[in-house]
């Protein structure tokens, strides 16, 4: 009998131990991807859930369940009384006023208005009212808040820190961490470490004693950070409800993705709130500066063209690079920043293409609505007080090393960019094909065709007058003006952008979306008009044996007709071989 008892305990055992061996087994092959059904409940003080919907199971897991935190909508506010309140602009009777003008010159925003305003004050829902029926995850990772800050004024900087605090499901705030770039201002020195103490989210500080710039003071705090993710953000800011889930589950559903709210205006002068519309996305201009672009349908990430924008996430080619989630491990891994940059200025460009390119994704979240003070003018200094070639050289670094080709036309759209020292590359070149990043051809055609980089076969040119030695007369060259009263011909100066074109395959003259047109015909101005395949007008013939540029079909030349002023301008006349007027040169060398 005893033999039995025992023969049975070791059966036992045995199935314990086989049952034990398959769980693990399982755990293993599946906790790279969990299945997380735990039911998600909201209290009654809380509104109804917005993601009560969301289908888990379809989800494609980047996260493991044990790292994600269970989360609790934050209540809406009540509107109160006082200046300010629910993002109203606070006017003041004159803003000429001495103490005003003088206070301005310290932020380059009305700082009397500011403090004015409430650190807490209201905003109210900005969102889309479709926003409140999205469905996000109900376990996400969690945060940390960055806010690096340089003499900033402490209204603004503490009214970016309230707003983080009051509208974020606590949950998933794990900290705000201030970095301090070598600020001397008092305020933002004892009695900012005193105040962070008194609030009721962990916040730290950290600070430079030299003028490091916007860049390496990410760096900082993100070397110190604990949270999942990095949330960026500026400081003079404020986040409105429900800003922080919508990003989280961006990069909860795919922690390539990089997340940006949309970007509110938060007047200068009255601090106003001032909603943006929908469907506008990060590209750059022609000079491949950062610029706001509206939206292609198809940019949608789910291809979906019947969805509104206004509450859909979609794809952006670019972001503005202030405000934005992404994860820790994949911010580390394609490079974090590039801390060869100088302070600030195009590290939003080289972020987004080195994002793109190396397999990562950019994404503009309208259901995430944070405001900014936008100014005219930056209150910060640059090395040797030289904003322009800290700018140019940042702009350099990232067209050398991601642009390939097409970096010799951001050289000849920025020639001051041309002769800057770009220092040491090797790194991120190393990092580039350690990653094993897409070409920027790739980029082109995939991610940005409606960029303005001119595509096909083309030259980049000047068009210049034959130069009259005879006379003293500058050489002149065809140059693009915004203001359409702006004659198109001007001194020729090699370090004038605007005198820069491109001369496409089929005959166009253009730049920027604008082309060479005649269609004035003769004895008329040529114009800078929008480029059209289908105008005929704008199709040239340039001659390298005569020097002249001909009007294509007709006997109709470029010519420069002076005024009794001395002044020039572009007319069409018929052509004649003998007339120095209608003779041009094309350089192709910058």
């Amino acid at each position: 009998m005893c033999l039995g008892r025992r023969f049975r305990k070791l059966k036992i055992a045995a199935i314990i131990f086989v049952v034990v061996v398959c769980s693990i087994k399982i755990y293993k092959q599946y906790s790279k991807f969990p299945i997380v059904s735990v039911p998600f409940i909201i209290p009654d003080t809380y509104d109804t859930p917005v993601h009560e919907s969301f289908d888990i199971q379809k989800a494609v897991i980047t996260y493991n369940e044990n790292d994600l935190k269970r989360w609790f909508r934050t209540a809406i506010e009540k509107p109160v009384d006082g200046p300010g309140e629910m993002g109203t602009p606070v006017d003041l009777l004159d803003l000429q006023d001495f103490a005003q003008r003088e206070m301005f010159k310290l932020n380059e925003f009305n700082l009397m208005a500011s403090n004015m305003i409430s650190l807490n004050r209201t905003l109210g829902d900005q969102r889309h009212q479709k926003c409140s029926e999205s469905s996000y995850s109900p376990l996400l990772p969690d945060t940390s808040v960055i806010i690096v800050f340089h003499n900033e004024a402490w209204s603004t900087l503490m009214r970016t820190v309230w707003s983080v605090i009051n509208r974020s499901p606590r949950a998933l705030l794990k900290e705000i961490i201030l970095v301090d770039d070598a600020s001397d201002r008092v305020h933002l020195q004892k009695d900012l470490e005193d105040y962070i103490k008194t609030l009721p989210i962990p916040t730290f500080v950290h600070r430079f004693r030299e003028r490091s710039g916007l860049i390496r003071a990410r760096l900082l705090g993100a070397k110190y950070a604990r949270g999942q993710v990095l949330t960026f953000l500026d400081s003079h800011c404020e986040c409105t409800f429900g800003w922080l889930e919508p990003l989280l589950h961006q990069v909860f559903l795919n922690r390539k993705t990089v997340a940006s709210p949309v970007i509110d205006i938060i007047s200068d002068k009255t601090f106003e709130f001032q909603k943006v519309g929908a469907g506008t996305r990060g590209g750059y201009d022609w000079f491949i500066k950062f610029d706001w672009h509206l939206r292609p349908e198809k940019t949608l990430l789910d291809g979906a063209k019947s969805i509104d924008p206004a509450y859909h996430p979609y794809s952006t080619p670019t972001i503005a690079g202030g405000l934005f989630s992404i994860d820790k491990r994949f911010f580390y891994e394609i490079g974090s920043y590039d801390e060869g940059m100088e302070i600030w200025g195009g590290e939003n460009l080289e972020m987004s293409f080195r994002i793109w390119m190396c397999h990562g994704s950019l994404v503009i979240v309208p259901c995430s609505r944070v405001g900014h003070v936008y100014r005219d003018n930056t209150p910060y200094s640059f090395p040797a007080n030289d904003a322009a070639t800290t700018i140019d050289r940042n702009h350099a670094r990232t067209a050398e090393v991601w642009m390939d080709g097409w970096k010799t036309f951001f050289y000849a759209v920025n020639p001051g960019a041309k002769n800057v020292n770009v220092g040491d590359l090797s790194e991120r070149f190393a990092l580039k094909e350690r990653n094993k990043c897409q070409s920027f051809e790739w980029y082109l055609k995939n991610i940005y065709p409606e960029s303005p980089i001119p595509k096909g076969t083309y030259m980049i040119t000047r068009v210049m007058s034959q130069k009259n030695t005879n006379t003293r007369t500058p050489q002149l060259c065809l140059r693009f003006s915004e203001e359409p009263d702006d004659p198109l011909i001007a001194p020729c100066n090699y370090l004038d952008a605007y005198q820069v074109f491109v001369l496409m395959l089929q005959g166009q003259i253009g730049r920027n979306g604008y082309c060479l047109d005649g269609k004035n015909g003769f004895m008329s101005p040529v114009e800078m008009v929008a480029c059209s395949d289908e105008s005929e007008t704008q199709l040239w013939i340039l001659n390298d044996e005569d020097k002249m540029i001909k009007l294509k079909g007709q006997n109709l030349c470029l010519t420069l007709k002076f005024q009794s002023d001395g002044k020039a301008e572009m007319i069409l006349q018929h052509c004649d071989l003998f007339s120095s007027n209608q003779k041009w040169s094309i350089a192709d060398s910058f």
